[in-house]
């Protein structure tokens, strides 16, 4: 065992050395792994990005109050006495006798992206005095927050980012009325930052909802009060709803997208991985034609067949390893952090949110140029291997 090891690194160190004279087919391997390490990378990290802005929305703790049926708000509808009901429910936290409940409105509106120009749907979200109640991370940053019974809009930082005309002190126009934006919130980097708030009453009447809501916020004591929390309002025959928490919610709202970005990822590194597969084996086949009398010389002296594979496979493997951590800090670099907006299909609604390219995917990328390298190094020592001694010591 310690014989043939030894064996594969003195060939390994041999063929190393030799690198120097294949520095044009070297730098074509290691610069086509890294294109797709790059790409794959970068692509889902713009998953990783969405998934985290709906994750940090989901707390344990904190329901969401639906019309049964309704997969989103958008398609939700509750009653001013059903959200009455709802947030007297024993399971939701008081404060000086007002429970933590927030009844909401949704809508959606039309505003011009800062990159493009092209309309995007914008949610407006009508709340009350305990919205910020139930989101733990709210803080406002810039100006204040809007008075209630006047048309005044608070927007969040990712909204106020990648759209036209959100900016404190400016006034927008939907529909037939004219909002002035008074503040900017933050909300942990959660999908709320993608919004623009208003006071819900306000909202009902501009958009002629009457006394409607499409769901109610609670915060509950515990993540195992949900149970309760459900059960109290499912014996209640006034009421036909669906109680998720958001952790459940968003969870759910994150699936297509995310099967989307992974369908499209895996399918285009996929494609770009065969042709660094071809480059990876074009890379190793002219090691091995190169060398071909110094590896039936080493076969000659004793040098098993083994360690010439492993040989030839673990210089492919190093070339990729290479290409992959260059193409791992391509993607940091020219992603991480970045802002972008995407639809929501779940809501048909924008969210803003930021690549994130985590630890797991670097790994997930090395281990793919890895992955990728072997293959393209394995037939080419399979075929060194079984050189003819004789002929190769013929070679020139």
């Amino acid at each position: 065992m310690s014989n043939g090891l030894s064996q594969i690194i003195t060939i390994t160190a041999s063929n190393l050395r030799s690198v120097s004279e294949r520095k044009a087919a070297s730098i074509v391997a290691v610069a086509g792994i890294a294109g797709v390490v790059a790409i794959l990378v970068g692509v889902l990290s713009m998953r990783e990005g969405f998934r985290a802005t709906l994750d940090q929305a989901g707390a344990k703790d904190v329901a969401i109050v639906l019309r049964s049926g309704s997969a989103a708000e958008l398609s939700s509808g509750l009653t001013l006495d059903q959200t009455r009901i709802i947030s007297g429910a024993s399971s939701i936290v008081q404060k000086n006798g007002v429970p933590a409940a927030s009844p909401e409105l949704y809508v959606i509106v039309d505003v011009p992206m800062r990159s493009t120009g092209t309309e995007a749907n914008v949610p407006l979200r009508g709340v009350g005095a305990q919205a910020t109640r139930v989101r733990s991370k709210f803080k406002l940053i810039q100006g204040r927050m809007f008075t209630p019974g006047r048309f005044e809009v608070m927007v969040g930082r990712g909204a106020a980012s990648q759209f036209a005309g959100l900016e404190v002190g400016k006034s927008v126009r939907w529909g037939t009325t004219d909002w002035d934006v008074v503040g900017m919130f933050e909300d942990g980097g959660s999908v709320s930052e993608s919004e623009i708030w208003t006071d819900a009453t306000v909202l009902q009447g501009a958009y002629r909802r009457g006394s409607s809501f499409q769901s109610v916020r609670v915060q509950l004591g515990s993540p195992s009060a949900i149970k309760s929390f459900k059960d109290e309002l499912s014996v209640d025959p006034r009421l036909n709803v669906r109680v998720l928490s958001e952790y459940e919610y968003f969870s759910e709202q994150s699936k297509s997208l995310s099967t989307l970005i992974n369908a499209v990822g895996y399918t285009v590194a996929l494609l770009m991985g065969l042709g660094a597969i071809f480059g990876a084996l074009n890379t190793m086949y002219s090691a091995v034609s190169a060398r071909t009398r110094e590896i039936a010389t080493l076969r000659a002296l004793g040098f098993g067949a083994w360690p010439v594979v492993s040989s030839v496979v673990t210089e492919s493997m190093l070339l990729g390893l290479l290409g992959g951590v260059i193409g791992c800090l391509i993607a940091y670099l020219g992603f991480n952090g970045i802002r972008a907006s995407t639809l929501n299909f779940a809501s048909f609604s924008q969210i803003t949110f930021a690549f994130a390219v985590t630890p797991a995917l670097l790994a997930k990328g090395l281990l793919y140029a890895l992955a990728l390298s072997f293959i393209g190094g394995i037939m080419p020592g399979i075929r060194a291997a079984r050189l003819p001694i004789t002929s190769g010591l013929r070679e020139l």
